[in-house]
């Protein structure tokens, strides 16, 4: 499985989100730190799950970066996260 599959399956089970985008954005950073060959190294996250209503902007990515936290320990350099709930969707 991919870090890009494994993003998305992690906060698929852990959020039942609405909504989940997962971006690799890792050849805009190419030659930057963290960067390795292969990619799979920076992402961005959009989700919208009610598990994130009534909680602050900074409660939701501790939730989001406690669920990938393997990831962000191993391969994964840098993640973009943009959650919101529901009612909050653009």
């Amino acid at each position: 499985m991919t870090v890009y599959q494994t993003i998305e399956a992690k906060l698929t089970e852990a959020f039942a989100p609405v909504s989940l985008v997962v971006i690799d954005e890792s050849e805009h950073h190419h030659g930057h730190g963290g960067w390795r060959e292969g990619g799979e190294t920076h992402f961005r996250v959009k989700l919208v799950s009610a598990a994130f209503a009534g909680r602050s902007r900074v409660d939701r990515h501790r939730m989001v970066n406690q669920v990938l936290d393997a990831e962000l320990k191993g391969r994964v350099h840098a993640l973009a996260i943009e959650a919101r709930a529901p009612d909050e969707a653009r």
